[in-house]
């Protein structure tokens, strides 16, 4: 499979999809390889996923203080709804993913889904799984 580019990224995660926008807008013809979703870890395992259960954690713990801040919570019963919690995170991670794939379309960013290797200076070769 041949795709005529002048920049190949291979990896959709921050680092590459920074790459590939900024690529774009300088007019370059820009392909991503990416092998899950575009985002990479951070988006979809690692820093978002974790920052919004932090967040909800900290809500949490701010509603179990609140009478510090002067605000009375009706007999004490806050609770954790723990698949709200998780989807709310999801909505998040949702929400962040479709605004990358805009953006990927926005600049005319071509992603493949695979694998890729470098053969040579200037070939590289996308490989599935």
């Amino acid at each position: 499979m041949s795709i005529p580019c002048d920049i190949a990224i291979i990896g959709g995660g921050i680092a590459g999809y920074t790459a590939a926008i900024r690529a774009a807008q300088a007019g370059k013809k820009v392909v991503i390889i990416e092998k899950e979703k575009l985002g990479g870890t951070c988006l979809h395992k690692g820093c978002i996923p974790s920052k919004a259960l932090l967040r909800s954690a900290e809500i949490y713990s701010t509603l179990l203080n609140a009478d510090t801040y002067g605000i009375k919570v009706a007999e004490g019963a806050v609770t954790v709804d723990f698949p709200g919690v998780q989807q709310r995170k999801e909505q998040t991670v949702e929400q962040l993913y479709k605004g990358l794939q805009y953006l990927m379309r926005k600049h005319k960013i071509t992603i493949i889904s695979g694998a890729g290797r470098v053969i040579g200076p200037s070939i590289f070769s996308p490989r599935s799984g």
